[in-house]
């Protein structure tokens, strides 16, 4: 039985700048974390990639977490940090926000990007933005509770 969504987990080029930008920039606790070597079979059986070595650490929000790796071994690709969000694939995780124009106006401040301002849509805003490594982020306001999409309650 599937009970919910655990984390969302990001390969990053950087941990200790993703750290602070998840952290200080958007709010999340860090739960701390830890590596694998090279050569350990069970977390190359999991990853799916030989002789694989990484740094990770676990981040708490309200109602989510969110999992970093970086790759020592091997390196990863960097990805296009203007990736079109139609490519197939994860494209974004959301953030509910209070106050999406405020909120729009301190990611901004932080050094977040964003495709557009915040788009009014009847019962909900939203935009997307970008991560310093061009993962999508989006923020959405909730107007109304009867129309818009909420996460369900635990």
């Amino acid at each position: 039985m599937i009970v919910g969504i655990h984390h969302t987990a990001i390969s990053v080029p950087d941990m200790d700048s993703a750290v602070r930008f998840y952290c200080d920039v958007l709010g999340f606790q860090d739960l701390g974390g830890g590596r694998w070597e090279p050569g350990n079979p069970v977390n190359d059986a999991i990853v799916g990639i030989r002789n694989s070595g990484a740094k990770g650490r676990m981040l708490k929000g309200s109602n989510a977490y969110i999992e970093l790796f970086e790759y020592e071994t091997p390196r990863g690709d960097p990805k296009d940090p203007n990736y079109p969000v139609n490519h197939h694939g994860y494209t974004h995780f959301c953030l509910q926000v209070t106050d999406i124009d405020n909120e729009y106006q301190r990611l901004l401040a932080g050094g977040m990007t964003f495709h557009c301002p915040p788009q009014n849509m009847g019962s909900a805003a939203a935009t997307y933005g970008r991560d310093p490594f061009g993962n999508v982020i989006e923020i959405y306001e909730v107007f109304d509770e009867n129309v818009a999409q909420l996460p369900p309650k635990p």
